[in-house]
């Protein structure tokens, strides 16, 4: 294979800014460039880009003011797969998938099973310096990569979304201690990755999955995908919701207690109705990151002997496991993803940020 002397890539040059004072707001500017393909050190691979998932994380850099650690200009993404073209000779050729949050394998989190949240970890898109997913090839290390073995005709591109979507759920179910036979809510279920919650969760062999959103399309589809019931929230306060849920549970003999709760929307609508639901002996996993303040009775879970626990990105040890779930059709990635040319990443940024898309977008290079 012939590795290119330089890499297109889609530069967010600025993000979109805001003046408090006006009110006004600046949009924020995507490039398209050329940058030179770095030396690779040892362990270090470069991978051609089938595919770039288009996440909230990237909206949220571009439109909302959440800070990256590297600054612009960067290329944003990191829901990536592709076929490895340069570096490391072993990997040379090989399809693979790479984690959204790389750790550094050396700290005391690491080491401690906790190198997903390792604080010197390498995110594309983010902190890896220039290099993101949106572009024609990535420079990264090998040591994390997900080698993707007899996919069929699973297009490699739809592998993406593993990379995130697929993997931050698992990771989450871990976190959660999710046991065959749990019951399980997921708020936001419709999301990008509320739709893997809802699937992972079942697959892992929850007992019952329950869907909250306000899209009901969507819910309609989770249904046929994981969830055992749904709830429209739309136009509900979070004591609706709350009421609807005990309703359904006294209904359908479920219990009023031990619930495992994922919040994903990271909205604080989403968080007000998770809290709502968080009873005896239940568990909170907060999935979905936002910027709102939510309040809460904290001594309520002394009361409820209850738990809110965060999570955030997957061990890449995990990622085989999340892939072979896919490959073996316990989890659906066809109905859930579409695939773009990288060419319409303002245009796609700007309808996902609008609305939220039926599917992950996934975008394909065509420099």
């Amino acid at each position: 294979m012939t590795a290119p002397k330089t890499i297109q890539t889609w530069q967010m040059v600025q993000p979109t800014t805001f003046n408090r004072e006006t009110k006004e707001s600046t949009p924020g500017k995507l490039q398209k460039t050329e940058i030179p393909v770095p030396e690779l050190q040892a362990g270090e691979v470069l991978v051609e880009v089938a595919g770039c998932g288009v996440c909230h994380t990237d909206l949220g850099y571009f439109y909302d003011g959440v800070p990256t650690v590297s600054k612009p200009p960067l290329t944003l993404g990191h829901e990536i797969s592709g076929t490895v073209v340069a570096g490391d000779e072993a990997w040379i050729g090989k399809e693979v998938i790479i984690p959204a949050v790389m750790p550094c394998r050396k700290c005391i989190l690491c080491k401690t099973g906790r190198g997903n949240r390792c604080l010197d970890q390498k995110m594309p898109g983010n902190s890896l310096g220039l290099y993101g997913g949106f572009s024609s090839h990535i420079p990264v290390p090998s040591i994390d990569l997900c080698e993707v073995k007899n996919r069929g005709d699973v297009p490699l591109a739809h592998l993406a979304v593993v990379a995130d979507a697929a993997t931050t759920p698992y990771q989450a179910a871990k976190r959660a201690d999710l046991q065959p036979g749990d019951n399980v809510v997921v708020v936001g279920i419709t999301g990008g990755v509320g739709q893997y919650v809802g699937q992972i969760t079942k697959a892992l062999g929850a007992r019952t999955v329950i869907g909250i959103a306000r899209n009901q399309e969507k819910l309609d589809r989770a249904l046929k995908y994981g969830a055992d019931f749904a709830i429209n929230s739309t136009g509900k306060d979070a004591g609706a919701v709350s009421k609807e849920f005990r309703a359904l549970c006294k209904e359908n003999g479920l219990p009023n207690f031990g619930w495992k709760i994922f919040e994903v929307t990271g909205a604080k609508a989403g968080q007000e109705i998770a809290l709502a639901l968080l009873g005896f002996t239940g568990k909170l996993i907060v999935v979905g990151f936002g910027l709102a303040k939510t309040e809460y009775a904290i001594g309520r879970l002394m009361a409820f002997d209850a738990e809110v626990i965060g999570t955030w990105g997957c061990l890449p040890e995990y990622y085989p496991i999340v892939l072979d779930m896919v490959l073996k059709g316990k989890i659906n990635m066809a109905n859930f993803v579409e695939t773009r040319p990288m060419s319409t990443i303002a245009e796609t940024f700007a309808e996902a940020h609008k609305t939220p898309p039926m599917k992950r977008i996934v975008l394909t290079p065509d420099f």
